[in-house]
C-alpha cells in the first residue's frame, strides 16, 4: 500500500507541493486564529453537574447584578507607611471617577466601608464588579483599562495601585500565554534549525522540516479555529503554545524517520527515485502507527470531564493528523524533487561510519540482554519512586509569572489581609418561599463555625426574597490545598447540613477548584486505562502479536513513571515547589505513552523486519538498533529540544509541562525505545512475536535462539558515488 503510495507522489511530485499549497491559501486566510476561540476560565470548563456549576447558574439567574468577575484594587504608600486620612479620601475620589468614566464591561467600583482598610492600616481595597464571567475577552479588556485608568489617576501622587483578584488573573494569564506563544515558536524554530544543522551538516535539511512544518501548522491551526468556531466550544489557552511544540516536534520527527531511512538506501546504494519510494514505503507505515498512537492517545482525553481538557483533544488530533497526511505526501515530494541535493553540501551521506555509536549500543544489547534490561530497567524504576511524593497544586497565582501586578498586588494583600479576601467562598440558599432573613442572618452570625473560615459577610438577598448569598472569607490562600479541603469538607457539610433552604449551594473559585481536582481524580481513573486500551490494541494489529504491546506498553509505563517520579523531584524538591499543576499527570502520560509508543514502535518494526529478513533474533536485535538507533535518538532529542522552549514562558505550568514531557521523550528514545525493548525482545526470541511469528523468518526448531552474537567489529562502510543522479 505505502510502496504504491510513495511511487504515485514521487511521480507526481510538482502537483502534490502544488495541491499542499493551494490548500493553504484557501484556508488559512479565511480562518479565524486560534487566539480567537480560547479561554482562560478553567471553571468555565466544568460540567453543570459539579456544585460549583450549579451555584455559578443559581447566581447568574438570582443576582443578575452581582455575579459578575470582580477585582480588588489594592491602594498603597509608596514608602509603605499608614494611609492618611488625605489619602483615603484620594483614593476615594479615584473609585468614583473609574465609576464615572463608563468602562465597558465595568459594572461598577466601590470602596469606603470600614472593612475595605487594613488592620495595619496600609492597604485600602476596591472592589470593582464587571458584567460576564472573568475568561471572556470583554472582561479581560475591561480589567486592563481599570488598572491603566487607576494608575494614571495617581501618577504624581505618593500613591500606588495594583489590581488582583480573578479577573486580574485571568487578564495576566492571557497576556503571559500570548507571549509564550511567541516565545516558544521562536525558541522552537531556532533550536530545530541548530540540531538539524548539526545532524546533517546541511543548510538544505535544516531548512526543509521547518518550511513543510511551518505550512502544515498553518493550515492545522486555521482547521482548529474553524472547528471549535463551527461547534461552539472554546480551547484551553495551553493548546496553542502546545500545538505548536506538538505539530514542530512530531512533523520534525516524520521527517527525519524518512531522511534517515532514505540516506540508508543511498548508501546500500539504491538510486532515484527508487530510494525515495523504497524510504516512504518503508517509513509510511510506522508513521502512519506512530500517528494512529498519537491521535488514540489524545482522543482520549475527548473521555475527560474537565472541558479545559477536553476540548484539547480536537485540536492535537486535527494537527497530528494533518501532520500525518505531510509526512507520507508532502515531504516524500519535496525529498524527490531535492534528491541527495537535500544533504548539500555534507558528503556523510555516502559512506555509512564504521564505529557509530549505536552499532556498539546493539553489540551490547544482543550480547548482553538480560544485563542491559535488567540495567535500565532498574534505574527506571529507580526513578519512578519520586512519584509516590507527587502533590497537586491549584494555585493559579503560582501559574503566573513572578512579575504579574496581579501576584504581586495579592502578595501585598496577603501580609495586611486574610488571604481569602481576594475571592470569597460564596453560599448560596434558595427555596421555593422567601428566606426566613431573622433566621438566616443568626446563622451567618453563629461563633461557632467550620474551620477554615475567617469571616462572614452579611448575607444579600435576591429581588424576590427567595435566594440568599452568603460570602465567606477562607483564613488560607483560596487556591491552596489546605483551602480546597476547607471548602469540601467542613465548610459544604456545614452548608449542607444547615437546613437554612430547601438547596444549598456552595460556589466561587475554591469550590470550583475542589471540582476540578474531583475531575481531575476522575479522569485518572478513565483516560489512563483508556489511551492504554487503545494503544495496545493498535500495537497488537500493527505488529501481529499479543506478546510485544504487552512489554512495550509495560516499557512505556515504566517510562511514564520515571517522568513523573524526576519532575516531582526537580520542581517540589530542588525548587522547592508546593506541588505540580493538577493536569500535568494526564497530559505527561498522554505525550509520554504516545511519543515513547511511537519510538517504541520504529524499533520493534526495524526489529521485525530484519527477523523477516532470516536474521536470528540477537542479530536482528543488533541490526536493528543499529540503523534505527540512530533515527530515533535525533528524533527524541529534536522533540525533546522543542518542548524545552516552554521553559522560557516563565508560566509555572508550561513549564513544568515543559520540562517533564522533555525527560519523558529523552528517556523513551535513549533508554526505553532503544535499550530496554530491544533487550527484551532478544530475550524473548521469536516468541516476542507470537502468535505471529511464522513470518519472521524463524524455521520453528528454535535452534537460532542461541546462535552467534551480532560482530559489531565487522566493517559495514559502503561508498557512494557522489555523482548520483538526482
Amino acid at each position: 500500500m505505502f510502496d504504491t503510495l510513495a511511487r504515485f507522489i514521487v511521480q507526481h511530485r510538482w502537483v502534490t507541493i502544488a495541491a499542499w499549497l493551494i490548500a493553504a491559501l484557501a484556508i488559512v486566510p479565511f480562518a479565524p486564529r486560534l487566539g480567537d476561540v480560547t479561554n482562560s476560565d478553567e471553571a468555565s470548563f466544568l460540567p453543570d453537574s459539579y456544585e460549583s456549576a450549579q451555584a455559578d447558574d443559581l447566581a447568574r439567574t438570582a443576582f443578575p447584578d452581582r455575579s459578575g468577575a470582580t477585582a480588588l484594587l489594592v491602594f498603597s504608600r509608596e514608602d509603605g507607611t499608614r494611609l492618611t486620612a488625605t489619602d483615603q479620601r484620594q483614593v476615594g475620589a479615584v473609585v468614583q471617577d473609574l465609576n464615572a468614566a463608563g468602562i465597558d464591561g465595568v459594572r461598577g467600583a466601590q470602596t469606603g466601608a470600614p472593612e475595605s482598610l487594613s488592620p495595619d492600616g496600609k492597604l485600602q481595597l476596591g472592589q470593582v464588579g464587571f458584567e460576564g464571567s472573568s475568561g471572556e475577552e470583554r472582561v479581560m479588556d475591561a480589567a486592563e483599562t481599570v488598572r491603566d485608568e487607576a494608575a494614571q489617576a495617581l501618577e504624581g501622587s505618593d500613591l500606588e495601585v495594583g489590581m488582583t483578584g480573578d479577573a486580574a488573573i485571568k487578564a495576566d494569564d492571557a497576556d503571559a500565554h500570548s507571549t509564550a506563544e511567541m516565545t516558544v515558536g521562536i525558541a522552537t524554530i531556532g533550536l530545530i534549525l541548530l540540531l538539524l544543522l548539526v545532524m546533517f551538516r546541511s543548510p538544505v535539511a535544516a531548512l526543509l522540516p521547518l518550511a513543510s512544518i511551518a505550512l502544515v501548522f498553518g493550515i492545522a491551526s486555521s482547521l482548529i479555529a474553524l472547528t471549535a468556531q463551527g461547534l461552539g466550544f472554546d480551547v484551553s489557552l495551553d493548546l496553542p503554545p502546545l500545538l505548536t511544540v506538538v505539530l514542530f516536534g512530531i512533523g520534525t520527527d516524520y521527517i527525519l524517520f524518512t531522511l534517515f531511512r532514505y540516506r540508508e538506501r543511498l548508501r546500500a546504494g539504491e538510486r532515484d527515485p527508487d530510494a525515495v519510494v523504497h524510504a516512504v514505503g518503508k517509513v509510511g507505515e510506522v508513521i502512519t502507527f506512530a500517528a494512529f498512537v498519537v491521535i488514540m492517545a489524545f482522543s482520549a482525553l475527548g473521555l475527560s470531564e474537565l472541558g479545559s481538557l477536553q476540548t484539547m483533544a480536537p485540536g492535537l488530533v486535527i494537527g497530528v493528523a494533518v501532520m500525518w497526511l505531510a509526512g507520507v505526501t508532502l515531504v516524500p515530494a519535496v525529498v524527490a524533487v531535492l534528491g541527495p541535493r537535500v544533504f548539500w553540501p555534507s558528503k556523510s551521506w555516502q559512506t555509512t561510519p564504521t564505529k557509530s555509536t549505536y552499532r556498539r549500543i546493539g553489540g551490547l544489547v544482543s550480547r548482553r540482554p538480560a544485563v542491559m534490561a535488567l540495567a535500565s530497567g532498574g534505574a527506571l524504576l529507580a526513578l519512578a519512586g519520586g512519584a509516590l511524593f507527587y502533590t497537586a497544586d491549584y494555585d493559579s497565582i503560582n501559574q503566573l509569572p513572578s512579575d504579574a501586578e496581579s501576584r504581586q498586588a495579592y502578595e501585598q494583600l496577603r501580609e495586611s489581609f486574610p488571604a481569602g479576601s481576594i475571592t470569597p467562598t460564596q453560599v448560596y440558599v434558595t427555596g421555593d418561599q422567601p428566606i426566613d432573613q431573622d433566621a438566616l442572618a443568626a446563622l451567618a452570625r453563629d461563633s461557632a463555625r467550620p474551620e477554615g473560615v475567617s469571616a462572614v459577610k452579611e448575607p444579600i438577598y435576591s429581588p424576590d426574597g427567595r435566594t440568599a448569598r452568603i460570602d465567606v472569607i477562607l483564613a488560607d490562600n483560596p487556591y491552596s490545598n489546605a483551602a480546597l479541603d476547607a471548602v469540601d469538607g467542613p465548610i459544604r457539610e456545614a452548608a449542607h447540613e444547615s437546613g437554612a433552604g430547601d438547596q444549598v449551594l456552595v460556589g466561587g473559585q475554591t469550590a470550583s477548584s475542589v471540582d476540578i481536582r474531583d475531575a481531575t481524580n476522575r479522569d485518572y481513573l478513565v483516560v489512563f486505562p483508556a489511551a492504554a486500551l487503545a494503544i495496545g490494541l493498535l500495537l497488537a494489529w500493527l505488529l501481529r502479536s499479543l506478546v510485544a504491546p504487552l512489554y512495550l506498553l509495560a516499557a512505556v509505563m515504566l517510562g511514564f513513571s520515571a517522568t513523573l517520579g524526576v519532575t516531582v523531584g526537580a520542581f517540589q524538591g530542588l525548587f522547592g515547589e508546593t506541588g505540580l499543576k493538577s493536569t500535568l499527570p494526564v497530559i505527561v502520560y498522554l505525550f509520554v505513552v504516545a511519543v515513547g509508543t511511537d519510538y517504541s514502535i520504529l524499533m520493534a518494526a526495524r526489529l521485525r523486519e530484519e527477523r523477516r529478513a532470516g536474521s536470528p533474533p540477537r542479530v536482528a536485535t543488533a541490526r536493528g538498533v543499529e540503523h534505527a538507533g540512530p533515527a530515533i535518538a535525533a528524533a527524541g532529542l529534536i522533540l525533546a529540544g522543542t518542548f524545552t522552549s516552554l521553559l522560557l514562558t516563565g508560566i509555572a505550568s508550561l513549564m513544568q509541562i515543559g520540562f517533564a514531557v522533555s525527560i519523558g521523550i529523552l528517556v523513551a528514545a535513549l533508554v526505553m525505545a532503544t535499550i530496554l525493548v530491544p533487550s527484551l525482545t532478544a530475550l524473548l526470541g521469536r516468541w516476542a512475536w507470537w502468535p505471529g511469528h511464522r513470518d519472521t523468518g524463524d524455521t520453528g526448531d528454535g535452534e537460532d535462539e542461541g546462535g552467534p552474537a551480532y560482530d559489531d567489529s565487522r566493517a559495514g562502510a559502503v561508498s557512494v558515488p557522489a555523482d548520483r543522479p538526482s
